[in-house]
């Protein structure tokens, strides 16, 4: 059996042998739309419980257009394109354009202009939210789970909020897309780390593809209300990239269309846990680094037994990454046991500990081993993990502990397809 992986941009092949037991799960191809760029304009034009956008803006607005970054395969060009044709053709608006970072680096110039075409980079004021600079952020309100809402202040002086992006599923918070343009893309840092603490994060309905008990989407739904006017325009993406769904309108009903279409195709049922299960982080630019490929990890826990093995290929070509704090937590802990008592720990809270508390959690469950390019071994064992430098290697070495009966899941696409068991 051979089977191509999603890695980097070229793809890893995956050549396994015919007799052994293996499950290949993959997402429900859904084709590309025959023109996206008409069905964006079209989506502008009858959204989803809401007027279309040209009837929102009016002469003399401020309109903040929020788009992702670079960790996102978002088609930035096109949606952002459909969004300023239809502001320039509002007499006066100011557009401000806004790269959602959350708690991500900046992107550089090459990344931005590579993110939203030369064009739009050369022609628009492009602001990269700094989570990190209270001096940058308005306190805007306090959530129902008692923490602050700080969002970037230049956001906040737009009288209307476009956000664009795109939804899949989402390892902790139900599906991406819809609020998670405001919190965490464009909040302070306060108002990310209340959200993604312990206590949210280890809620049991923190997890793919739930909405609604979610304290994580409920609170991101929430802050993305206190930021004021907002109209969405998200869209769905195959496993190609390409667009097959558009979904623009009122924020809570779009996405809620949105989320249900995703659902059908990428969630998929199996009959049972597996000893062992391949994964990957969907490829560039979702597989930068580690710390986003945390989502493969978490996409094979759902369906990995008790014991079991876990290996995902992952280019990591931006490394760990150095920024921020995913690696240094890791590094501070002997093993994945003392790692999530420490997250866990009355008081702590630190930037991407939740990326490192989810890791935690699939490492009590199962071994993981990575497969990366981007990482040498002493990086993947300093973050607590094994390396693998080659896939069939390390499934051979894992036959002997686990038998040769033993069942192997394959998921070439990674969190784009999230399975669970039936």
């Amino acid at each position: 059996m051979r089977v191509k992986l999603a890695y980097g941009k070229t793809g890893l092949p995956l050549e396994l042998d015919d007799t052994l037991d293996v499950t290949v799960v993959e997402p429900v191809f859904v084709p590309a739309l025959a023109d996206a760029a008409a069905a964006v304009r079209a989506a502008l034009e009858a959204p989803i419980g809401s007027p279309p956008l040209r009837e929102l803006v009016r002469p003399g607005m401020r309109v903040g257009v929020v788009f992702s970054d670079i960790t996102r395969p978002a088609p930035n060009p096109l949606l952002l394109g459909a969004v300023l044709d239809v502001l320039d053709g509002v007499p006066g608006v100011d557009v401000v354009l806004f790269n959602a970072l959350g708690t991500h680096r900046p992107n550089t110039e090459a990344e931005l202009r590579s993110m939203v075409g030369d064009a739009i980079f050369e022609r628009r004021r492009i602001v990269q939210n700094d989570t990190f600079d209270p001096a940058t952020q308005v306190r805007v309100g306090v959530t129902s789970k008692g923490h602050e809402t700080w969002i970037n202040a230049e956001l906040m002086a737009c009288d209307l909020k476009v956000l664009t992006g795109f939804i899949e599923p989402h390892l902790f918070a139900g599906f991406s897309g819809g609020g998670k343009a405001i919190m965490p893309g464009m909040a302070g840092q306060r108002t990310v780390l209340g959200n993604h603490d312990a206590g949210m994060v280890g809620h049991p309905k923190a997890i793919w593809g739930v909405t609604l008990g979610n304290p994580i989407w409920e609170e991101v739904r929430e802050v993305a209300g206190q930021a004021g006017r907002t109209f969405l325009l998200n869209v769905t993406l195959n496993r190609d990239k390409a667009v097959t769904g558009v979904f623009a309108g009122d924020l809570d009903r779009a996405h809620a269309a949105g989320c249900a279409y995703v659902k059908a195709s990428a969630m998929v049922a199996v009959p049972r846990p597996f000893d062992i299960v391949v994964t990957t982080n969907s490829g560039y630019p979702l597989d930068l680094n580690l710390y986003q490929s945390v989502k493969g990890m978490r996409a094979a826990d759902q369906v990995v037994r008790t014991g079991g093995s876990i290996i995902i290929a992952t280019r990591c070509s931006d490394g760990l990454p150095e920024h921020g704090l995913y690696g240094a937590i890791l590094r501070e802990s002997r093993d994945p046991r003392e790692l999530l008592a420490k997250i866990c720990a009355p008081g702590f809270l630190e930037q991407d500990q939740w990326q490192a508390h989810v890791q935690a959690l699939i490492q009590s469950r199962a071994d993981v081993f990575v497969r990366s390019d981007g990482l040498s071994d002493d990086q993947i064992r300093a973050a607590l993990l094994r390396p693998c430098r080659r896939i069939e290697d390390t499934i051979a070495d894992l036959l002997v502990r686990h038998g040769r009966e033993a069942s192997i899941c394959v998921m070439p696409e990674g969190p784009q397809t999230i399975p669970y068991i039936a």
